[in-house]
């Protein structure tokens, strides 16, 4: 079992939608096997299937007049924000494929909470301290004596036929003031931070490089899922190396 990975860069989410559409289609006939695509998008609101646009704090045109695009999406959640400095993930998994060793299927539930694990497992080669909150998907900072929780990755995902797209969305060096744009997620009552902010002084700057996340996420999916890790260089080296495992 092998888990292709590839980081983009910089990525319209638009053309981010079209490259999913792309591989779950190739994943669903069995062209391709795994992938976790990651990526950055420059700044644009999404809004899940459980959205309310209640919770866009500015208006429509607003947004527009900021350059800043509203799209309607079928994963699950709220509405978030994606934006330079932060680590977009779009795992394209066929959940009924195999799990450590064995065929079964894998709930969408608890695809959830293992991409929560593995970015779990990332903070903490960070020094972060993270957990999950109970009945608020994501990833959260520790309290720390008088200061709450605060959220630093976004997961909102869609399943068709098995096969997953959307995924996760990790603050490195989010400039996190664009997030008064919106109720983050529906959630009020706690804050959002980032890497940057979290990590102790002690990490060179260099750590918080977007593709430098994106390794250390790569290697713990690598490890939460029991798979290997293959690194590509880009989309047009997938197929190929797919068939040719499963030949």
């Amino acid at each position: 079992m092998v888990l292709s990975v590839l980081y983009l860069g910089r990525v319209a989410y638009r053309e981010g939608l079209e490259i999913q559409a792309r591989l779950v289609t190739l994943r669903k006939s069995g062209a391709i096997g795994d992938v976790l695509v990651m990526l950055e998008h420059p700044p644009v609101l999404t809004l899940g299937r459980n959205a309310g646009r209640e919770n866009l704090v500015l208006t429509e045109d607003a947004l527009a007049a900021r350059g800043v695009e509203v799209v309607e999406t079928n994963r699950g959640g709220d509405v978030t924000y994606h934006g330079p400095g932060q680590l977009v993930g779009y795992p394209i998994f066929d959940l009924r494929g195999p799990v450590r060793g064995e065929r079964k299927w894998l709930g969408p539930v608890d695809f959830v909470r293992q991409i929560e694990e593995a970015l779990i497992r990332t903070m903490a080669d960070y020094g972060v301290a993270a957990e999950r909150v109970a009945g608020r998907t994501g990833v959260w900072t520790q309290p720390n004596g008088a200061i709450e929780e605060k959220k630093i990755a976004a997961i909102g995902i869609h399943v068709s036929a098995g096969v997953t797209s959307h995924g996760f969305a990790l603050n490195v060096t989010t400039d996190l003031r664009d997030f008064s744009w919106i109720v983050p997620c529906g959630i009020s009552d706690r804050g959002v931070t980032s890497l940057e902010l979290e990590s102790p002084t002690s990490n060179p700057v260099s750590d918080l490089a977007l593709q430098t996340a994106a390794e250390r996420v790569a290697r713990q999916f690598g490890r939460v899922f029991d798979t290997q890790v293959l690194w590509l260089e880009s989309l047009d080296d997938l197929a190929p190396v797919h068939i040719e495992s499963e030949a």
